[in-house]
């Protein structure tokens, strides 16, 4: 090995990454947004189907006919600010649960469909709390909400997957 090619190795090695973690950190610690809150939404928004349509490019070759693309979202325990969606796919349409957003892609047409969207325990409670109050963008949401408290989302998964549905499987989650 040359001088030079191991002066070039070193250099690489020398560089440190920033990790997610410390960004988040660095932000939450300042406190104010450099973004508007109206661009971060975009970005997420775009980078989110941006996932959700290279989930199911990517495994539309494992099905044939229909599959289902569930994301799941996490917060990171430490750090309050961060989010993370988790994209993978399956035959089956899911049970439906906390923190998760289904869709049902078509492998004939191509096509997506937005099943449902339940967000997290606190939040079901609390869109329940206040269902007089919620704002008109919510109204969807606590749609999912209140028929999944009502077992409509779980009796549409059985549907989906050709089961057959009867009054003792259906339960209350909230």
């Amino acid at each position: 090995m040359n001088q030079s090619s191991s002066k070039s190795k070193r250099k690489v090695s020398e560089v440190k990454r920033r990790t997610v973690g410390q960004e988040a950190l660095d932000l939450f610690q300042k406190g104010a947004q450099e973004l508007s809150v109206v661009a971060l939404q975009q970005e997420m928004t775009r980078e989110y189907y941006q996932n959700l349509i290279d989930c199911a490019l990517k495994d539309r070759k494992l099905y044939s006919g229909r599959f289902f693309i569930v994301v799941i979202t996490k917060n990171e325990r430490l750090l309050p600010n961060v989010f993370r969606n988790y994209f993978y796919s399956r035959h089956t349409c899911p049970t439906p649960d906390y923190d998760q957003s289904v869709f049902k892609y078509n492998n004939f047409t191509e096509e997506i469909e937005y099943l449902w969207t339940i967000p997290s325990q606190d939040a079901c409670f609390h869109l329940i709390a206040n269902m007089n109050e919620v704002h008109p963008d919510e109204h969807e949401l606590l749609s999912f909400v209140l028929a999944f408290k009502r077992g409509k989302l779980f009796t549409l998964a059985k549907k989906l997957n050709g089961e057959r549905d009867t009054p003792d499987n259906t339960k209350e989650y909230i």
